[in-house]
């Protein structure tokens, strides 16, 4: 099978992006992490990859407002190349900042930006976190959850709380199915009301961490896959009486590839 190639777009800022590609490379993809300024010299490198990820960090250190700048920039100058991963069979990952950058974008929504559904703001407690979180997909749509019942990942952000627009929006969210990951408590359990801290570590409405686009194809959460891919990466790996393999954030990175095959 010809691996498929990932792009990993970084900026001032980004400082996930090495995990992020290794992590691809571990799922068995081959990544080029790239500058931003090189894609837009050069925006047609963008159709020799199959998949397109926005790592984590804090682009532009996150002036005026958590991917603002990296999303506006985007907007500006490489939207064609935005708009041919989206309408055609290719992938597109973000995380943690990546997501807000998505955010931002707009492009998980058909609709235009000033009716966006839902938007990241300040977590609920108004400081950054940074801890371990239970998580639970809701549905099999999006490509990169399939076969995943619950994962335990890290999370670091200050502008991270989901909050939809109001109780339309987030009806028609659910009914496309694009409400894909939740937090949960370690029983699984997702509730229905916002979790207690810190089990919903930054106040997200409906304990949302992750959504995904209409197809499934298009993903961004606020969690850290990249950094749970061996099982020495669990904060209580010498405790347990049995080590997996591979830790739980790799099976986000294989399903993309697997995608392809």
């Amino acid at each position: 099978m010809t691996k498929p190639r990932v792009l990993v777009l970084r900026a001032p800022g980004t400082n996930c992006d090495v995990e992020t590609a290794y992590a691809f490379e571990l799922a068995g993809a081959e990544s080029v992490r790239l500058h931003v300024n090189q894609l837009i010299e050069h925006p047609a490198l963008a159709s020799t990859f199959q998949i397109l990820c926005f790592p984590g960090g804090f682009s532009y250190g996150d002036d005026i407002a958590a991917g603002r700048i990296l999303a506006t920039q985007l907007k500006t100058f490489l939207s064609e190349t935005l708009e041919s991963f989206r309408q055609h069979d290719r992938l597109v990952l973000g995380i943690c900042n990546g997501f807000q950058i998505m955010m931002r974008l707009g492009i998980f929504f058909d609709t235009p930006a000033s009716a966006q559904p839902a938007t990241l703001t300040w977590n609920r407690q108004g400081r950054f976190e940074d801890r371990w979180v239970h998580l639970k997909p809701e549905t099999d749509n999006c490509v990169f959850l399939r076969g995943i019942e619950t994962m335990y990942l890290p999370m670091a952000h200050a502008e991270g709380r989901f909050l939809f627009r109001d109780s339309d929006s987030e009806q028609g969210l659910m009914d496309q199915k694009q409400v894909v990951l939740r937090y949960c408590e370690p029983n699984g359990n997702t509730g229905v009301a916002p979790l207690a801290f810190p089990h919903n570590p930054n106040g997200a409405q409906g304990n949302v961490a992750g959504i995904c686009d209409s197809t499934g194809r298009i993903f961004g959460l606020m969690p850290h896959p990249e950094r749970h891919l061996f099982a020495t990466n669990h904060p209580q790996w010498t405790r347990r009486e049995t080590q997996p393999e591979h830790g739980e954030g790799l099976k986000v990175f294989e399903n993309a590839v697997a995608y392809f095959g």
